[in-house]
């Protein structure tokens, strides 16, 4: 029976990269889909696809409850005009104030944790009003998906939750799309950085990997691909930029030809990260990824394997690792990168 389904997303960007697939599916099955969702530009892209966007706005950023209390009585008055069979949700906001909207209408949400980002890294008082919202919201959700066991079981440990969640193994990542492909030559040896450029990210230790690894392998070449998040790093991306110790590409709306082009993926997170679509797509590329010991990596990478993990936020251990990637001779790149394809 086609289906009227509500999406609830804070922004198109992290719907279009990691959702696309799944509306796709469920507008070619003959369900009608509602997708909440900011004003931009890109939201034409769901609508060509035969969705109905509904445009209200979603302050991504705010800390404030009380706030955030009409994003609530949107979600509300979408909810009864509409009448969805079902809600999926994506990250806090959406999450957290579309179960209070659907507690309210009666309507059956489907909650994904897809990471926590900064939320749960300090105690804090952000940190204790998020539980205080979270208890107050999920515990009611038809169902919570989870996509690494430590968050599941921080969410459990917390009484954030009770028996209605379900573990799922990250993302996913689209096969045909990200595909088995030849390693570049090996007269430059390129790494990758994907991501938001923030502290929370480990900017920082990439940077600093760049600058130690350059003076010892002037043929290596640090691409960093992403929004500037935190304005304190526009003017370091700048000058090392200028310097040519890294190359800062920007957003890149499609990243395969650019992890296509590298040899290896960095993901120096300090964690909130869900399963990594960057880590599962360079895997899927057969790319050797590098990425910091939190939950998440530690799902994708098989140390000394697939890969090399390394402890969260220490830039000497990071190198050390790049290191050892790079005494890797290429038929060892290249059978390491595929290592998880063999076992499957």
């Amino acid at each position: 029976m086609k289906k009227r389904i509500l999406i609830l997303s804070n922004h198109f960007i992290t719907l279009y990269n990691f959702r696309k697939e799944l509306v796709e599916k469920l507008i070619e099955e003959g369900n009608e889909v509602f997708i909440s969702i900011p004003k931009d530009k890109e939201n034409s892209f769901f609508s060509d696809m035969g969705c109905k966007i509904i445009e209200i706005p979603v302050d991504r950023k705010g800390v404030n409850p009380v706030r955030d209390i009409g994003l609530a009585l949107n979600y509300i008055k979408i909810m009864k005009k509409l009448k969805p069979d079902i809600i999926f949700s994506y990250t806090i906001k959406p999450n957290v104030y579309g179960c209070i909207a659907s507690n309210f209408t009666k309507n059956r949400q489907v909650s994904n944790i897809t990471g926590t980002g900064a939320t749960f890294l300090k105690k804090n008082f952000v940190s204790m009003v998020a539980k205080a919202l979270y208890k107050l919201s999920l515990k009611k959700s038809y169902k919570v998906f989870f996509q690494n066991s430590g968050d599941k079981d921080y969410f459990i440990e917390n009484k954030m939750i009770k028996d209605n969640w379900e573990m799922l193994p990250g993302s996913g990542v689209n096969l045909e799309q990200y595909s088995l492909c030849d390693l570049p030559s090996e007269d430059e040896i390129n790494f990758i950085f994907i991501g938001r450029v923030m502290k929370l990210k480990g900017i920082e230790q990439y940077i600093n990997c760049a600058k130690s690894i350059k003076e010892k392998h002037p043929n290596t070449n640090f691409y960093i691909a992403g929004f500037v998040e935190e304005d304190k790093y526009k003017q370091i991306i700048e000058e090392y930029h200028k310097k040519r110790i890294i190359n800062y590409i920007g957003f890149q709306k499609d990243i395969k030809p650019w992890i296509q082009k590298c040899h290896c993926t960095i993901l120096p997170s300090y964690g909130g990260e869900g399963v990594p679509n960057v880590l599962l797509e360079s895997a899927a590329m057969g790319r050797i990824c590098v990425a910091s010991k939190i939950n998440g990596s530690k799902d994708v990478i098989d140390d000394g394997v697939t890969g090399y993990l390394f402890e969260i936020g220490n830039a000497k251990d990071l190198i050390d690792k790049v290191d050892k990637f790079l005494a890797l001779d290429n038929e060892r790149k290249k059978t390491n990168g595929v290592g998880w394809q063999k076992e499957s």
